[in-house]
């Protein structure tokens, strides 16, 4: 079985697509892709369907449910006959719950998280080169944002915001590492829009005030900070956190020619303190 959540749903099983269309048992099937081969509670699937006040019936139409993604599967399954595998051991009934197995299928979010661990022992080692590589790589597995076509509740909302916050992470260490690669100028379009979208996000916003500063946009780089810090007051009531404050200042007192803060290669923390 195949399962791809770094975008649109997608699970496979011998090439098949078992993705319900219906809101409610594409749901369910989420879950369960989210927490491949594990054991998901009734209780979770219930809460996720329902909130904190689910009909009587919930879990008699929860068996419903899982019996028309079942029927997928066996449908799946007909069409490439396994005689080791059948709907039920695919979707497996244990007490207390369900587990979706893969029996040594692709599941995109392991595979995002194995690429993006080795970018970040790239960095820890000092070889940029290879963690930006690496972390572009694990990038590459997003194809927009996880689950964009699966109707969440509480139990999938934790999940995307989880595999959104690890996304950005990947995303901040490679531009990190882009950065002390010299590749500056290279990122100063991608840090248009990313800070357009994360608009309270500091590093981020530090990183694109280096990028500016080491292309000779100083100014620019100041109303980054100012932008930010305006954001951040009037939304939030917070002033920006020192790390950035000290950034500001030494581009501030940076003479227009003078190198940027840390040398060429170098970039600058900034913690994201805010999403």
């Amino acid at each position: 079985m195949n399962i791809e959540v770094l975008g649109a749903l997608s699970v496979r099983e011998k090439g098949r697509s078992i993705a319900p269309s219906a809101p409610k048992p594409r749901q369910v099937l989420a879950l369960l892709a989210l927490n491949a081969d594990q054991l998901v509670p009734v209780s979770q699937l219930v809460e996720e369907l329902w909130g904190q006040k689910p009909p009587r019936s919930s879990r008699t139409t929860l068996q419903t449910y899982v019996l028309q993604v079942r029927d997928l599967i066996g449908e799946a399954l007909a069409a490439a006959p396994d005689e080791g595998r059948s709907a039920k051991s695919v979707l497996v009934t244990l007490p207390g719950g369900y587990r979706l197995e893969t029996e040594g299928g692709t599941v995109d979010f392991r595979e995002f998280e194995r690429r993006a661990g080795a970018g970040y022992r790239a960095m820890d080692a000092e070889d940029y080169s290879q963690a930006a590589a690496r972390l572009r790589d694990a990038l590459s597995l997003w194809s927009g944002p996880a689950l964009a076509d699966v109707q969440a509740g509480s139990q999938i909302g934790m999940q995307i915001e989880r595999l959104e916050e690890a996304r950005l992470c990947a995303l901040d260490q490679r531009i990190e590492a882009d950065l002390r690669l010299g590749r500056h100028r290279e990122l100063l379009s991608e840090l248009t829009v990313l800070v357009s979208r994360y608009r309270t996000h500091e590093s981020l916003h530090g990183q694109f005030m280096l990028a500016l500063h080491r292309s000779g946009r100083r100014g620019e780089a100041l109303n980054v900070y100012q932008r930010l810090r305006n954001t951040l007051v009037a939304e939030l009531g917070l002033e920006p956190s020192a790390a950035l404050g000290r950034l500001q200042r030494s581009i501030l007192m940076a003479q227009p020619d003078a190198p940027a803060p840390g040398g060429q290669g170098r970039g600058t923390r900034v913690p994201a303190r805010v999403r």
